[in-house]
């Protein structure tokens, strides 16, 4: 068992790049490995800027051995009465490599066949690993990939060098022209000669020898425990930022902090600004104190270790203190324009091309969420509110600060409104009607912010649907997915119980000659969100046919769908509720299988059997109390009275046929299935269950 080694060595890959190319390669090279029976232990990734890597331990020297069955003629044929081997038997002997005493007869299903079982021994590690890899690596997935020089190989960045060593050995590979070897790269400026690798358990350690840290989780909590130092060292903590400690892990191979100030001046700025400032060009950090406000420090990461740090540093603030003047400028300049101005403006900014402006949006968002807001609550002032905050939700898109930070959209609207001493409900549905920004964000969590985004949100569903820009496959240029996903989220966090239908209706109605719009496109939005909602549900951990079973009833009432998928998953660990649910399938199987039947009022009459009579008994005796608690969204009561009707559909089943051959009687008691059916199928759908 030996280590095999695989780095690619490139140029520069972008920094976002590196964690999902690592992830697929790994899984690339274990499943490679599976299919050509090549046995090994655990798999590391490791990769900077300039490598992606891969450290296999314990990978077997061989493929492990095939064992096959080889089949030969019908034993009948295969020997003859005495029992002795046949001509046929020995020429098969003879094709399979085996003496003919070797081969057994086996039992198929098209009878007794002659066989020989063959083993194939495994080919050698490194001859079998010249054949995967190449394919392997240039396979990997990049959002871009480029070409360069004469070569015919397309990679996110040009390759440069390509090392593979199985233990000690190198395995030749060659792609487009670049040929492994034993030979790795340092730092660039620290190390920048190669540097040999003797074998591949030594790699790691001669990268670190040539100023270069492989593993990225290395790196990451140095740079996190060196900051956090330098941030206490100026009297504050590093404000929290994930997202930019993972990029300054991959923009770096040996990380090096650096500490510095900016002028107290610049804390005129909101913090937005300031945070964003720094680390959106510069990828700095900013520092607070214990109560949350920004402090004039921030720390950098460096990629090289300098001769003189406040060399460096002091470039740094130089280059931070440009960012912040033009930021404060852009900042003032806007505060000086009137939002309502800046609405004016959304008439030069093109939404969509088939859709309009910024400005058309606006109206038409405006207009909607006022409609929106009255049945969220009918005050005056929570309109006056909603309505106020829509006229302004998009001013910020022409601002300076916008232009030149565009994350801040929503951000700024609510810190200019504030300034502008609009009211603080309005400010912050302003920000917060962009929400959710991205898969697991923040919701609005305002009334005024919940209702204005629903409003937007399904504008820009109903124009592109209208416009014929509906997603398909892993295309969505306009992410409306997203759009939908957050539609039903925040419509379950507020409790918004509107119908889908009906906001598709009002959302569509607020274009232009609305006629003219497709026939299907309310049907293909609405089957789109119902799509949305179901994979909602079982991200949330509810079974894929409680969801089902949930939205066979009815998706158009998201928190109404929520409620009865967790009353249905809380019912279904009853031990008493498997049987009434096979009583329930079996009512809507017989029903289904009814040919050209359409239900009828219950001729109580026609009734001749007594368990018919105790069936529509039961029913009256709980319809009404069903009906009431399901509508008022008293789930599990109207589950616990359905439990009631089971002894008298059991009965009904064993002393009734319903499928008789008078057609009244049969029509009649189909009717009176349809009847039971109505009481269940207002909570869910139960022939969608899987047990």
């Amino acid at each position: 068992m030996k280590t095999l080694l695989i780095e690619i060595g490139t140029e520069e890959i972008p920094a976002g790049y590196i964690d999902p190319a690592l992830t697929a390669f790994a899984e690339g090279l274990r499943k490679k490995l599976a299919e050509t029976r090549i046995a090994h232990g655990g798999i590391r990734t490791l990769g900077t800027p300039r490598r992606l890597a891969l450290l296999a331990r314990e990978v077997a020297p061989r493929q492990e051995p095939l064992l096959r069955e080889l089949l030969g003629p019908p034993a009948a044929v295969a020997y003859d009465a005495s029992g002795r081997p046949t001509t046929a038997a020995l020429k098969f002997a003879e094709k399979a490599g085996v003496r003919p005493e070797a081969c057994r007869v086996v039992a198929t299903p098209k009878g007794q066949y002659l066989a020989a079982r063959l083993k194939e021994p495994g080919r050698a590690t490194p001859l079998v690993l010249q054949e995967i890899l190449p394919g392997l690596i240039l396979d990997l997935p990049f959002p871009k990939r480029m070409r360069w020089a004469d070569r015919s190989i397309a990679f996110a960045r040009p390759i440069v060098w390509l090392l593979v060593l199985y233990g000690a050995a190198v395995v030749p590979l060659d792609l487009g022209g670049i040929v492994s070897g034993r030979y790795t790269y340092g730092h660039r400026f620290h190390h920048p000669r190669r540097v040999r690798v003797p074998r591949a358990e030594a790699w790691e350690e001669a990268l670190r020898e040539a100023c270069v840290l492989a593993d990225a989780g290395e790196r990451r909590r140095r740079i996190a425990e060196d900051a956090a130092r330098e941030a206490a060292a100026a009297g504050g903590r590093l404000v929290a930022d994930e997202e930019l400690l993972a990029v300054n892990t991959h923009l770096v191979e040996y990380p090096v902090v650096a500490r510095g100030r900016f002028p107290e001046e610049f804390l005129e700025l909101p913090p937005e600004v300031l945070i964003t400032a720094m680390r959106e060009h510069q990828k700095y950090f900013a520092v607070e104190d214990g109560t949350g406000k920004l402090l004039p420090w921030f720390v950098a990461v460096n990629n090289t270790r300098a001769a003189d740090p406040a060399v460096v540093t002091r470039g740094h603030e130089r280059v931070l203190r440009a960012r912040l003047e033009d930021a404060r400028f852009f900042y003032r300049a806007d505060l000086a324009v009137p939002l309502e101005r800046q609405v004016e403006k959304l008439r030069q900014v093109l939404f969509q091309a088939k859709l309009g402006s910024i400005h058309d949006k606006v109206l038409r968002v405006h207009e909607l969420a006022v409609r929106l807001a009255g049945r969220c609550d009918p005050s005056d002032s929570f309109r006056e509110t909603v309505a106020r905050a829509a006229l302004l939700c998009k001013a910020d898109l022409v601002s300076l600060m916008v232009g030149e930070f565009p994350k801040l959209q929503g951000v700024m609207g609510r810190i200019y409104a504030a300034a502008q001493g609009e009211p603080e409900a309005v400010a912050r549905a302003i920000e917060e009607h962009y929400r959710p920004t991205a898969a697991g964000g923040a919701l609005p969590e305002t009334p005024a912010g919940a209702v204005l985004a629903v409003a937007d949100k399904i504008d820009t569903l109903c124009g592109c649907f209208r416009a014929g820009l509906i997603p398909t496959g892993a295309a969505d240029p306009y992410a409306l997915r997203r759009q939908g996903i957050g539609v039903i989220q925040i419509l379950r966090r507020h409790r918004l119980d509107w119908s889908l239908a009906s906001l598709i209706e009002d959302g569509l109605a607020r274009f232009p000659d609305p006629q003219t719009a497709p026939p299907e496109t309310a049907g293909l939005l609405l089957s789109f969100l119902e799509g949305r909602l179901a994979s909602q549900l079982v991200e949330e951990g509810f079974a894929r046919d409680t969801a089902a079973a949930v939205l066979g009833a009815g998706a158009d009432r998201v928190p109404d769908a929520y409620d009865r998928a967790a009353a249905l998953d809380l019912w279904r660990k009853k031990p008493e509720f498997e049987a009434i649910a096979l009583s329930f399938k079996r009512v809507v199987n017989i029903l289904r299988r009814a040919e050209g039947f359409t239900p009828d009022a219950v001729r109580e009459e026609r009734l001749s059997e007594p368990a018919e009579q105790a069936l529509l008994s039961a029913h009256r005796a709980i319809a009404d109390a069903v009906a009431q608690d399901f509508a008022h969204g008293r789930h599990a009561a109207g589950l616990a009275r359905l439990l009631e009707l089971k002894p008298a559909l059991d009965r009904f089943f064993d002393e009734v046929l319903v499928m008789d051959e008078d057609p009244a009687r049969r029509r009649n008691r189909l009717s009176l299935l349809a009847r039971t059916a109505e009481l269940f199928e207002r909570f869910a759908d139960f022939s969608k269950l899987s047990a």
